[in-house]
């Protein structure tokens, strides 16, 4: 299927993969950025966003899905970047065309993704809706931060409860977890019941990587990601303290300096052939 996809700049092509729940929209602390430079493409991703569908699907689907953004856009070369899910496409795009993909920036994932979340109970679904709801009332209130937010779900997604972080879960991550579909949670849930693990496959990437984790990550560990690094041939691991799975909305500035500073030393990445 054709994916909306939300284009920013020009320029060398830079795609990027959101996470799930997600949508384009919730890239954009990275697109609004690298758009500056280059051409940033952030596709929703099938059941996801304004991507909409009423059939089942695999999350192989996603893959064919992304083929049509090489075709539609004329993509020969790119670099991926891939947040939580969006990495995992990221992998493997580059495995599937490694002539296509010259660089990877993995943010909190990883190839054999593995998580240590605590139990989930009824209470903090309650408070993570009444906080997510007020907050996106009153992007930032420091009440309700207080009170509801970091004793909501928010507080494994997130470390510093801070203006900037609730900004980001008010304007892109209420609305992106309205937009995600049932099907693509079920497409999610069924790829993670098969344990994947790619990391034997991993040799085959050569290009250069960039893998940044948050410390205190409790959806895809600072660990897994650590040993995705590790199983690529070129490949450089950054870990935030005091930082979880949406680490890039945390410390913004931070992560965008160590990408740019990355790309920086592999100035062939976007040189075009």
């Amino acid at each position: 299927m054709r994916l909306n996809t939300r284009i920013q700049g020009q320029g060398f092509p830079i795609i990027c993969l959101h996470g799930h729940p997600g949508s384009s929209h919730c890239m954009s602390v990275f697109t609004n950025h690298l758009s500056q430079r280059y051409l940033t493409l952030a596709p929703d991703l099938r059941g996801y966003g304004n991507s909409h569908t009423r059939q089942r699907f695999k999350m192989e689907d996603h893959l064919q899905d992304l083929e049509t953004i090489f075709q539609d856009f004329n993509i020969n070369q790119c670099l991926i970047l891939g947040w939580s899910l969006g990495g995992i496409l990221a992998l493997e795009l580059a495995l599937k065309f490694p002539e296509k993909v010259k660089g990877l920036i993995l943010i909190a994932s990883a190839a054999k993704p593995r998580g240590n979340h605590p139990p989930i109970s009824g209470l903090d679904y309650v408070y993570t809706g009444l906080a997510g709801l007020i907050n996106w009332i009153f992007p930032s209130w420091r009440w309700n931060i207080e009170t509801l937010g970091k004793r909501s779900l928010f507080r494994y997604l997130i470390q510093q409860h801070h203006a900037i972080a609730y900004h980001y879960l008010a304007q892109e991550a209420v609305p992106a977890f309205i937009q995600t579909s049932g099907l693509a949670t079920q497409a999610l849930n069924q790829a993670l019941r098969l344990s994947y693990n790619r990391l034997e496959h991993l040799q085959q990437i050569d290009c250069p990587c960039l893998v940044l984790a948050g410390e205190c990550d409790r959806h895809i560990t600072a660990k897994s990601s650590q040993e995705t690094s590790e199983y690529l041939s070129n490949s450089q691991f950054y870990c935030y303290p005091n930082t979880a799975h949406l680490f890039p909305w945390e410390i913004p500035q931070t992560v965008l300096t160590d990408i740019d500073n990355w790309m920086a030393q592999y100035p062939e990445i976007v040189n075009k052939n």
